[in-house]
């Protein structure tokens, strides 16, 4: 069985069994972020193999993961490593001194120790611990850099800024994206003000780095910037800033949402389909029901030729136990329109396995789109067994009539 699945079955004695005997490293990295997602600070078993993945594997990239996973737990699975490789308890007493325990680990010769320091003290929430890792951010160690900039974002203090700031040129991508997420988190005028700055860089990767992070500023200050990276020559640029805007959108007041989304369709109107993509994914696989509910509105706004899985994905949708969701992705049908939908929705109609709710949407879009199939479909269905399909037969066939 695939890792996929064995998360998504939360089968963490299978994960624990790859992390422990797979021989690839990519594959024990991966079981490692994902049984920590999984499971708790209660299935001992699972913290337990992660500390010990932690510290004993060959591969430096799976004992990042491992404390990755360790991290994804909470601090007292963190506090566990910590043990395992001080011999002693660190979380005692008030957590001002907790956090100058973890602090004081952050010297250790051991990296893994290092970085799960550098997490726990994010996640105590101490101001204090700002200088320290400040300091952590020039370790020798990209996975100590990386996990001080996740704690500094945590932290959400300005005096963090100008350290942040110089790590936006490190050699190691993956430090440069955390301290540009951590920045944005910030949200000081100081930290947009680089972030936006790095828009305009002649790397590409600098500019999907600074598209990607602005998502998290908080702040519709960084709406117009995003807009005009949707016209970057990169598609990854454009496809960060895409996925940026929309989390903007999810948070932003009413008034200023309305204004950015006339903005977005402007410069989004029939852009290519990497530039699409981010919105099929949010409304595929975001948890997020904003996120979702804004996705599915632009889908049908700014698709000019729609293809297969975005019509899937928009159909599927119609099932969304968010309301607003699915009827957004209704209406984005019936903007596309064209023969494409018409097929998709004649056979979700059909199906009576699907939820009723959401066929009497599907018959809705129809009396909208179809052509003579639709009207003879949408004929027989006013016999449906359900009150709601039959009730939206009933209308769309009255439109069809009124069409002819």
């Amino acid at each position: 069985m695939s890792l996929y699945h064995l998360a998504r079955d939360g089968d963490a004695e299978g994960m624990r069994e790859l992390l422990l005997e797979s021989e690839s490293p990519a594959v024990r990295a991966r079981a490692a972020k994902l049984l920590g997602q999984t499971v708790d600070s209660t299935d001992s078993e699972s913290v337990e193999t992660l500390v010990s993945a932690s510290v004993t594997d060959d591969e430096e990239d799976v004992r990042a993961a491992a404390v990755e996973g360790l991290d994804e737990i909470g601090s007292e699975a963190v506090e566990q490593l910590l043990v395992k490789i001080t011999g002693s308890k660190v979380r005692e007493g008030a957590d001002w001194a907790t956090a100058k325990k973890f602090a004081n680990a952050l010297g250790s010769d051991i990296p893994e120790l290092r970085m799960a320091a550098a997490s726990a003290l994010g996640q105590l929430g101490e101001a204090s611990a700002v200088p320290n890792l400040a300091k952590a951010l020039e370790d020798e160690n990209p996975n100590v850099r990386v996990r001080a900039c996740a704690a500094l974002a945590q932290l959400d203090h300005p005096k963090a800024v100008p350290a942040l700031i110089s790590r936006l040129s490190d050699p190691h991508g993956k430090v440069r994206r955390e301290a540009a997420v951590a920045l944005a988190s910030i949200g000081t005028d100081q930290a947009l003000a680089a972030l936006l700055d790095m828009l305009d860089d002649s790397s590409t990767s600098i500019r999907r780095i600074a598209a990607a992070s602005l998502g998290e500023a908080g702040t519709v200050r960084a709406v117009q910037p995003l807009t005009n990276a949707l016209n970057d020559e990169s598609s990854a640029v454009r496809s960060a800033a895409v996925f940026s805007i929309i989390e903007l959108l999810s948070n932003a007041p009413t008034q200023q949402s309305h204004q950015i989304r006339d903005t977005v369709v402007s410069e989004l109107k029939g852009a290519d389909s990497a530039t699409i993509k981010p919105l099929v994914e949010i409304l595929d696989e975001s948890s997020q029901r904003r996120q979702r509910r804004n996705a599915a509105w632009f889908l049908g706004r700014v698709v000019a030729d729609a293809d297969p899985h975005i019509v899937e994905v928009l159909v599927t949708a119609l099932e969304s136990d968010d309301n607003s969701t699915a009827q957004f992705a209704a209406t984005s049908l019936s903007e596309i329109g064209g023969e494409l939908v018409e097929d998709e929705l004649l056979e979700f109609v059909t199906d009576t396995s699907n939820d009723d709710e959401a066929r009497a949407k599907a018959v809705f879009v129809l009396g909208q789109v179809g052509g003579q199939r639709s009207a003879d479909k949408i004929q027989q269905l006013t016999e449906d067994d359900s009150k709601e399909v039959r009730k939206r037969a009933f209308a769309a066939v009255s439109k069809f009539r009124g069409r002819q």
